[in-house]
C-alpha cells in the first residue's frame, strides 16, 4: 500500500507512520476537515477474511474520496486514522473472527486527510458453515454517542502509547 500523497491533501496536515497488524507501514497525512455523513445513506464493503476490499458501494467510494478501483484490492485499514486506538480494531477482529457481528464507532481516514465518522457494524460472511468474509454496514452515528466514543479512544491512545 502506498503512502498518502501530499498532492491529495485538502489544507494543512500532520504526518503520521501507522504501523498495521500485518507488519506493513505506511505514511499518513491527517487534516481536521471533516467530510459530515450524509443523510439516508448507508456505506457498504465486503472483504475476504484478510481483509482486503472485494466490494464497495457507491456511498463508500463517495466517503472515503477513493476511486473503486483504488479501493477493490486493499485491506481496509486504508481508511484507519491513526486517532483510532488498536485495541478498538483488535476487538473488532476477535469478534468477527469468532463469528460475531461487531459494532461500533469509528472515525475514518479520507484519501485527502480529512475524515468521517460512522456507526459501523461488521458481520462474518458464511458459506457452508465457515466464515468466507466479512460486510461492513456504516451509518450516520449519533453525534453525542461519538463524542463520547472519541473521548474514550483518546484515553485509549495515551495508554497504548504509556
Amino acid at each position: 500500500m502506498k503512502d498518502m500523497n501530499p498532492q491529495d491533501i485538502a489544507g494543512e496536515y500532520r504526518e503520521y507512520t501507522l504501523t498495521y497488524y500485518d507488519g506493513t507501514s505506511r505514511k499518513v497525512l491527517v487534516t481536521d476537515i471533516e467530510t459530515p455523513y450524509p443523510d439516508g445513506k448507508l456505506i457498504v464493503s465486503t472483504t475476504d477474511l484478510q481483509g482486503i476490499i472485494t466490494h464497495a458501494n457507491q456511498a463508500f467510494i463517495d466517503m472515503s474520496g477513493y476511486t473503486r478501483e483504488e479501493l477493490i484490492g486493499q485491506p481496509h485499514y486504508i481508511l484507519r486514522c491513526p486517532e483510532m486506538p488498536k485495541a478498538a480494531f483488535r476487538d473488532m477482529w476477535e469478534t468477527i473472527q469468532a463469528g460475531k457481528t461487531w459494532h461500533g464507532y469509528v472515525k475514518n481516514l479520507r484519501k485527502d486527510g480529512g475524515y468521517y465518522l460512522v456507526y459501523a457494524t461488521v458481520l462474518p460472511n458464511f458459506k457452508d458453515g465457515k466464515i468466507v468474509g466479512y460486510t461492513s454496514v456504516r451509518r450516520k452515528p449519533s453525534r453525542r454517542k461519538m463524542e463520547e466514543a472519541l473521548q474514550a479512544y483518546a484515553r485509549m491512545r495515551e495508554e497504548e502509547t504509556a
